[in-house]
């Protein structure tokens, strides 16, 4: 009987469960919803509830809780300033855990834990998608005088340089050699 045994332990020890439930708070209130097995996401539902019930609290003292356990100080943020005001009038309760069926490889049951209120808009999404998919139209204004005269002033330029400096042949083909030859050597060297 199990009786008085409140959590599980989810095969691991005390520092790598600990450890592993504060990286999946830190993700689940950044990302606002995680896909995870059954038994982490039902591990993960009261840790992540004590953090916003924290975020409502709006103390300093109940800020560094939250860093305590939260690995990035963008998700503290987050949640102080975006997330605790969302359930405000909420005493609870602030998670959903959606079961998705058994995992292709080891059949492990998979669920989806997200927030209320964060549920997924397929019209929303479609047009975000869409959005993503068309590139930006560029301006149809002609390019100004002064674009085209840029490259045009290099050209002139970089023609002027090579016009100026003279082309410099060694008068003896041997004597070339022997210098790139001395180079050599003195880079070995």
């Amino acid at each position: 009987m199990r009786h008085r045994r409140a959590h599980r332990k989810l095969g691991r020890t005390s520092s790598h469960r600990k450890a592993l439930l504060r990286t999946m708070v830190t993700d689940f209130l950044d990302k606002e919803r995680i896909v995870t097995t059954v038994p982490k996401a039902k591990e993960l539902r009261p840790f992540a509830e004590k953090m916003i019930t924290l975020g409502k609290r709006e103390s300093l003292h109940a800020r560094r809780q939250a860093l305590s356990v939260i690995r990035r100080k963008s998700v503290v943020h987050k949640l102080f300033d975006s997330l605790a005001p969302r359930f405000a009038d909420r005493n609870g309760g602030y998670t959903r855990i959606i079961r998705l069926g058994p995992r292709k490889g080891d059949a492990a049951e998979m669920a989806l834990i997200e927030l209320i209120g964060s549920e997924l808009d397929p019209e929303a999404a479609k047009k975000e998608a869409k959005a993503a998919k068309k590139p930006e139209k560029k301006d149809a204004k002609p390019p100004s005088e002064s674009a085209k005269a840029a490259p045009d002033k290099e050209k002139a330029e970089a023609e002027a340089e090579a016009e100026d400096q003279p082309a410099q042949e060694p008068e003896d083909p041997k004597a070339s050699q022997k210098a790139e030859g001395s180079a050599k050597q003195s880079k070995d060297a």
